[in-house]
């Protein structure tokens, strides 16, 4: 078995002091918003990190709670909460107190 070189040993060193992967840098901030008895859109292109902001600009209480158990936020009328997409893939999400009122999330990576 051959030493290892200089070379080999500063491209280890080059490896381990690199940033993560771009796919677990910081996301982008979304916005939903529940008004009228609605949830407003659901943004385009959201990927695996990014956040979305819920805020309820309705005169009721609201959750935005998904079907796959990922998530469930609580949002009294004026107030406004946070969740970090953790997983790719279609989510489906409902209001607990309202269940006609849904939407469809499209997740990338």
């Amino acid at each position: 078995m051959q030493p290892f070189s200089r070379r080999d040993i500063l491209a280890g060193a080059a490896v381990a002091i690199l940033p993560p992967p771009l796919a677990w840098a910081a996301g982008r901030r979304q916005e939903i918003i529940l008004a009228r008895m609605t949830f407003g859109p659901a943004p385009k292109g959201l990927q695996v990190g990014d956040t979305i902001v819920w805020i309820n600009r309705d005169l009721f209480r609201h959750t935005a709670t998904a079907r796959d158990f990922s998530f469930d936020v609580d949002l009294p009328p004026n107030a406004e909460a946070s969740v970090v997409l953790a997983h790719a893939g279609m989510v489906a999400v409902y209001c607990r107190f309202h269940p006609g009122m849904n939407l469809q999330l499209e997740i990338s990576e």
